[in-house]
């Protein structure tokens, strides 16, 4: 998949077959659409290109409302989609300008000028333009005019797309991680940078990897113990991270754990941290970026008796997460 991050330098595009949207999640209602555009693209010998916006449209448009957390970060929206095999990926930089420029505009001098479509996939309720004034039915009157065919998605996968985009992230704010998952069709992920904690997890018996969160816009699941895999990303990923070290280690691929997000009630702390205790792993990993994915809530974040009594529950939850993946203590 080739990547542009504006449209100063785009190709002229092969029979382009083109869809628009924000892409946030790439989950299952998503690939109904990226299917309908590749099956239209392999019909007509032609190349599928998404056109997307950074930031997200809300960003700009509703700046002044509360704080809206993301599915994906630009990086991983890339990734995921590039795994869903689209040829071309267009990421606009979405300003107050671009906003308000009027739906004729956007039509004439942004998509017709811009990517020449063949064929244009959208659905019957999209708005773009000044006010979001521009729909549907202003592209049919410019499909006739300028000859690039109009393709509709269907209401029920629109509605879809529009409630599973709320109920994954609702989902994962309620610590539905496996509801969230079946909705996505993959296991929700997200990357910190590994820091320094207070090292109590070792003085119990579990070390944690301390993770700092580094793009704020990216959706933290709501507080609680979970099962977990994690993956060292010290290398060019998939996502474009490169990191070099002194001390370079070996990658052991993903490494099964559990995974804590709270304020520690027990030891009186009120910061919240998120906090992964990777199994049958001791490597020292400060400074390097750690991939996790969220398989299973087990439970809420409680206060204990003392710390001998959080220990036991830790083993607990460790003989929990190993029978999650099929093991035992003495695997």
């Amino acid at each position: 998949m080739k990547v542009y991050h504006s449209t100063d330098n785009i190709p002229a595009f092969n029979r382009a077959v083109l869809t628009i949207g924000t892409f946030d999640g790439v989950h299952l209602g998503h690939w109904q659409i990226l299917e309908q555009l590749q099956e239209e693209a392999r019909r007509i010998g032609g190349e599928t290109v998404i056109i997307t916006f950074h930031p997200h449209p809300r960003k700009v448009v509703s700046a002044e409302q509360p704080a809206f957390h993301l599915l994906n970060t630009i990086e991983e929206r890339i990734e995921l989609l590039e795994k869903c095999g689209i040829d071309h990926l267009v990421i606009v930089p979405f300003t107050a300008d671009f906003a308000q420029q009027t739906p004729e505009a956007y039509i004439e001098h942004f998509l017709i000028e811009k990517f020449h479509p063949h064929t244009i996939i959208i659905g019957y309720d999209h708005r773009f333009g000044q006010g979001r004034t521009g729909n549907y039915k202003l592209l049919e009157v410019y499909s006739a005019r300028s000859g690039f065919r109009l393709m509709e998605i269907p209401p029920h996968v629109i509605d879809e797309n529009t409630v599973s985009s709320t109920r994954i992230r609702q989902a994962i704010l309620e610590s539905r991680i496996e509801q969230a998952n079946s909705l996505l069709g993959y296991d929700f992920f997200f990357e910190g940078t590994v820091v320094e904690g207070n090292k109590l997890g070792r003085v119990l018996g579990y070390p944690t990897a301390n993770l700092r969160m580094e793009n704020e816009e990216k959706l933290v699941p709501g507080n609680g113990i979970y099962v977990v895999e994690a993956e060292i990303m010290d290398r060019e990923s998939a996502i474009g991270n490169r990191q070099s070290f002194d001390s370079p280690i070996a990658l052991p691929g993903t490494i099964k754990g559990m995974m804590s997000i709270g304020i520690r009630p027990t030891i009186t702390d009120n910061r919240r941290t998120i906090e992964v205790n990777l199994f049958d792993f001791n490597t020292n990993i400060y400074g390097r970026t750690l991939r996790v994915y969220v398989k299973k809530y087990l439970r809420a974040e409680e206060k204990f008796d003392g710390l001998e009594a959080l220990k036991e529950q830790l083993a607990k939850d460790k003989e929990d997460t190993l029978h999650y993946f099929g093991l035992n203590s003495s695997s």
